[in-house]
């Protein structure tokens, strides 16, 4: 072979100059298509020069002049990706799978030894289910790149980005695209349009990403540039947590909480059988008492909005003549009906202020245009309405909305599985979803990527749509353009923007409520067995399977999680992570580490006035939050009214002194609706048959994009234990007998209803 001229396009490549498969060798017969022959000039092979040791390789040995066959010079990036069209080609002229494999292990055979003295935490490659080493250098304006892993298979597809990439420039890396290598036909990988199928596929895609994200830190050093200061995280070790930066040392000051507190609200408790519903979103000190005191009193449950009435009805159950809710107005008022839907009206219900406690998504379904919204859209169809209505709302505007259009609530868990089963059932159904205008886009550009997808990954997804039925079902879906919650409205272009630059290559969680920027990029990692878009418990749920999947490897790893929804999260993640690395650390001495980041605006920060020190402060809910629009503190100040001196003076209170409680009584609604009937019952149904709904949606053998258990879990492994909990806590069974759940049978009861109140 000719090392002077070694050929880029089908004429065997210097990476595959000493195969032993002669069609690496093969020159196929140009078509008129195909790009133009592509020679890679270099002085010695590719194997040869680009694994000498970096630091003794002449600024002359990392060229590699890409000419085409008229003597014209290609860019970098041309060259590059004309490397990868090489590697996919090779690939889809082997029709035998396990064919392709073995030239996938032949490529990790000629890659030298990576020594052991690089095998270090600072270059392990994240999200790898394998073991992945990456070296990177930059030498006279080349990148270079080093690479291993324990994985022969995903040392193979090391090998193929490496011979792409190794001696480029920085910009030729950083504009290399996944897609690139999108139809890389191996080992799992599917070669179809959103080919992620496999945790192989992900693995050279996260290299890719590290690659990338390196290389901006050493152009970022070389142009003296500071890449930024990092966003506050905590460290989470079997051993303890450790704060870094001001925001986080706020929040974890109220991890380990004052005893005294704790004890004392025990005692309330128990003494006068009050329950404690509390959503994740509580003020970091509430949420550290009530963590503790959850193992001293088994009725406190902080959850997502909508298990916190299921745990109240539990607490009823179980002898509590008191629940005490720690959330927004519309939680409480759902607590009340829910509990008086399932016969505990003597239960008496509390919310923490003698103010109204409000919600910006909330207001914005109680709106006038939101009705208008609702009335003038379903009347501009000929074809049936179906509201669907985000749980994050009053039982008033649930009562009022089902009176005009039939109506069913959602989570953010169970929005897209609701409309996908909704649009299955009635084909020319129209949908109206709100009032969450991001979580809307979002579910339309969801829907849009779908599009792209192949009928069997659709069908993955819900057996009964392929790629027809989900471009029909797109005109017909329409959301509300006026409705945003004040937190996730703060992920903006610059939170963004820092996680591209500093976190690319870490975990991110998004809930479905981010922006459309937050949300892609939440997708993009999601796709690569990355990230996770869905409701808080999706976000814990998701945090906790890959802490337990570390474990299992049983190698010294750190876990870094982007948090992108409310900061309160972090109690129940640092109390579920704290659980999982104490009791589950491997024999072998191996220790896992997660870092929770929190994504905080640069200009969400304050700082003290007239200090020496002058030390970063993030405001508190009495300071009105201090956020920035550019990005978020994600902290809600609505939330933060839920005080521990009001839990335990609502608790101190009960049951003798209830008068001076009357405006924290969660009081029941004796208004009527225009129908004449009460708001509690109409606007409990379409709670109720959102509970059925998804008993109709778990028996029709639909896969949750949340994931299920996995077949290749063990029966009783701690990974598939948290799946199916996931996953059952989305199939409870409705307090009270209530109807079919169906699509069909909530369109067909409102048009009866709606004709005997027009006979009536």
């Amino acid at each position: 072979m000719d090392t002077a001229a070694i050929s880029m396009s089908g004429v065997s490549s210097s990476l595959f100059c000493n195969s032993k498969y002669p069609k690496l060798n093969h020159v196929p017969t140009p078509k008129l298509s195909s790009p133009p022959i592509v020679r890679c000039i270099n002085p010695q092979s590719w194997h040869l020069n680009s694994w000498s040791p970096l630091k003794s390789i002449a600024r002359t040995d990392l060229a590699c002049s890409a000419v085409i066959s008229g003597g014209d010079t290609l860019t970098a990036a041309a060259a590059a990706k004309a490397k990868a069209q090489i590697l996919v080609e090779d690939f889809q002229s082997i029709n035998d799978p396990v064919e392709r494999v073995k030239r996938l292990i032949h490529y990790a055979e000629i890659l030298p030894p990576f020594g052991d003295s690089m095998k270090i935490a600072d270059n392990r490659v994240p999200g790898c289910t394998a073991q992945v080493w990456l070296h990177v250098e930059m030498d006279g304006g080349r990148m270079r790149f080093l690479a291993e892993s324990d994985s022969e298979i995903t040392k193979g597809f090391c090998a193929c980005l490496v011979w792409a990439l190794d001696g480029a420039t920085a910009e030729e890396v950083l504009a290399f695209k996944a897609e690139d290598f999108g139809a890389l036909s191996v080992a799992g990988l599917n070669g179809g349009k959103g080919g992620y199928s496999s945790s192989r596929s992900n693995t050279w895609h996260n290299v890719l990403i590290s690659m990338q994200k390196r290389t901006k830190a050493l152009v970022a050093e070389r142009d003296g540039r500071p890449r930024g200061e990092a966003f506050p995280s905590l460290i989470v070790t079997a051993d303890g947590i450790q704060a870094k930066g001001s925001y986080a040392e706020a929040q974890a000051r109220f991890l380990v909480p004052d005893q005294v507190k704790v004890q004392e609200l025990v005692n309330l408790l128990e003494e006068k059988k009050i329950g404690v519903v509390a959503h994740f979103y509580m003020d970091p000190e509430v949420q550290g008492v009530l963590t503790a005191a959850q193992k001293l009193w088994p009725h406190i449950h902080i959850s997502d909005s909508l298990v916190m009435a299921d745990s109240a009805v539990n607490m009823a159950k179980a002898g509590c003549k008191f629940v005490t809710v720690l959330g927004v107005d519309f939680m409480s008022e759902n607590v009340r009906a829910i509990l008086d839907q399932a016969g505990f009206p003597e239960v008496g219900v509390y919310r923490m202020s003698d103010e109204r406690i409000g919600c910006s998504l909330a207001d914005a379904a109680a709106s006038p245009s939101y009705m208008d919204y609702l009335a003038a859209g379903a009347s501009s169809v000929s074809s049936p309405s179906l509201h669907v209505v985000y749980i994050n709302t009053s039982l008033e505007t649930k009562a009022y909305t089902h009176e005009v259009v039939p109506t069913i609530t959602c989570t953010s868990s169970n929005v897209v599985p609701t409309i996908l089963q909704a649009f299955a059932e009635i084909p020319d159904l129209n949908v109206w979803y709100g009032p969450d205008t991001y979580m809307g886009a979002n579910i339309m550009e969801l829907f849009r990527q779908m599009t792209e997808m192949s009928d069997e990954e659709i069908a993955s997804i819900h057996p009964n749509h392929n790629s027809r039925s989900i471009k029909s079902l797109m005109p017909r879906l329409h959301y509300f353009q006026d409705g945003t919650c004040i937190v996730h409205h703060l992920f903006g272009h610059e939170v963004v923007g820092k996680i591209n630059e500093m976190y690319c290559d870490a975990f991110l969680t998004a809930h479905f409520e981010v922006p459309g920027e937050m949300f892609t990029l939440a997708m993009e990692a999601k796709r690569r067995g990355m990230g996770v878009v869905g409701s808080t418990q999706n976000i814990l749920d998701f945090i906790k399977e890959r802490v337990l999947e570390a474990l299992d490897r049983k190698v010294d790893e750190h876990l870094q999680f982007v948090l992108g929804t409310e900061s309160g999260m972090v109690t129940s993640i640092v109390a579920a992570v704290h659980e999982l690395l104490g009791s589950g650390t491997p024999q072998n001495g191996a220790k896992v580490s997660v870092e929770i980041v929190f994504p905080v605006s640069s200009e969400s920060i304050t700082r003290t006035p007239g200090s020496s020190l002058d030390l970063p402060i993030i405001p508190g809910a009495a300071s009105g939050e201090g956020c920035s629009l550019h990005g978020g503190c994600a902290s809600c100040p609505y939330m933060k009214m839920n005080s521990l001196d009001s839990l335990l003076k609502v608790c101190h209170n009960l049951p003798r002194n209830k008068d001076d409680l009357s405006l924290y009584e969660a009081g029941r609604f004796s208004l009527q609706t225009p129908n004449g009937k009460l708001i509690a019952d109409v606007g409990c149904e379409p709670i109720l048959h959102m509970r059925q709904f998804q008993v109709c949606i778990s028996t029709s053998s639909y896969k949750e994009i949340a994931g299920e258990a996995s077949q290749a879990d063990p029966p009783q492994s701690p990974q598939r234990k948290i799946k199916l909990a996931a996953k059952q806590r989305s199939r409870k069974e409705p307090y009270t007998a209530s109807p079919d759940g169906s699509a069909i049978h909530i369109i067909h009861n409102f048009n009866v209803m709606d004709a005997q109140f027009s006979a009536a």
